[in-house]
């Protein structure tokens, strides 16, 4: 077993039943970003703080995800299994995991594209401060982006007082962002979490709130510059032109497409064998390996092999 200060786990059994089609041919945490799988991005992100072995939490296409990834030895990290045969909330998922964990963790949520240029504050407040868990957050501009998560309330000394789920109103604007450093006291929390009436599952924020309920210190890290939960198409394509930008691109290319004279790519991306047959502008576009792309004016829209979804 890896000697690392810390194990990785990200949850990975999501099912993405608000893109449609899509989302049943496509598992999230698989969606291609700039012609990269979104758990390759989060990987790197691991192991920028050294760690070697990681758990992805597996469920809805979940063979997809193993086919992708494997045993993780391409990527230099040793990745392990566990499958949550029911959906049951994150809590759970969490749960599932406490007999293959010996030490601290990071948690990523697998369906949510992070831009963390200081990720390494995360463990840097976990060791020098007594801490149970370090949550990520953001201070956000729209109210509505928090509502969406959770919201963070802090006592004096900078320490978590309260943590809402989907709050309908709100006293501030830190959002917790689906990004998280656990020590293995939240294991005991998890177990006293009850079923909640909001979604019917076991909330994480609930667990994190026994945590602070129990009197262990929870902390936080202002560590994320952009996050996006990739829930509806359009979600997918703004993570795409936002990396674009970080690269210094305005449209990015795959291995042997082919693409006639004419061709116009305004924060497009096309992945590998991608074909059009007849001159096309695409604005703000996803293709992915092994699609057809016909000739016209397609804006907001992401290609598969088999068809097309518009944003």
């Amino acid at each position: 077993m890896s000697t690392a200060t810390y194990q990785g786990v990200i949850l990975a059994a999501g099912h993405g039943s608000r893109m449609g089609p899509f989302g049943e041919q496509v598992p999230k945490p698989i969606a291609p970003i700039c012609n990269k799988p979104l758990l390759l991005y989060q990987l790197e992100h691991l192991k920028s703080l050294g760690v070697e072995d990681v758990i992805i939490v597996i469920g809805h296409l979940g063979h997809r995800i193993q086919e992708t990834l494997g045993d993780g030895s391409a990527y230099d990290v040793n990745i392990r299994y566990v499958e949550q045969e029911k959906r049951l909330g994150l809590a759970h998922a969490v749960g599932q995991i406490e007999p293959h964990v010996d030490r601290p963790f990071i948690l990523l949520l697998g369906d949510i594209f992070f831009d963390v240029p200081n990720l390494a504050l995360m463990p840097e407040v976990f060791e020098n401060h007594p801490s149970a868990a370090v949550l990520a957050v953001k201070e956000e501009k729209d109210p509505e982006a928090v509502k969406k998560n959770f919201n963070v309330y802090l006592r004096g000394d900078n320490t978590v007082r309260r943590v809402i789920e989907k709050p309908r109103h709100i006293e501030n604007l830190l959002k917790g962002c689906g990004l998280y450093l656990f020590d293995l006291p939240i294991f005991d929390a998890i177990r006293r979490t009850p079923r909640t009436a909001l979604r019917d599952e076991y909330e994480l924020t609930d667990s994190i709130q026994i945590l602070i309920d129990l009197e262990y210190a929870v902390r936080v890290a202002r560590v994320v510059e952009w996050d996006m939960n990739i829930t509806y198409i359009n979600d997918l394509i703004d993570c795409c032109v936002y990396q674009l930008d970080k690269l210094g691109k305005t449209s990015l290319i795959g291995a042997n497409c082919t693409i006639p004279s004419g061709t116009e790519l305004i924060h497009s991306v096309l992945g590998d064998n991608v074909t059009l047959t007849h001159p096309a502008t695409l604005e703000r576009c996803v293709a992915l390996s092994g699609a057809a792309v016909p000739s016209g004016h397609h804006k907001n829209t992401v290609f598969t092999p088999d068809t097309a979804w518009n944003a």
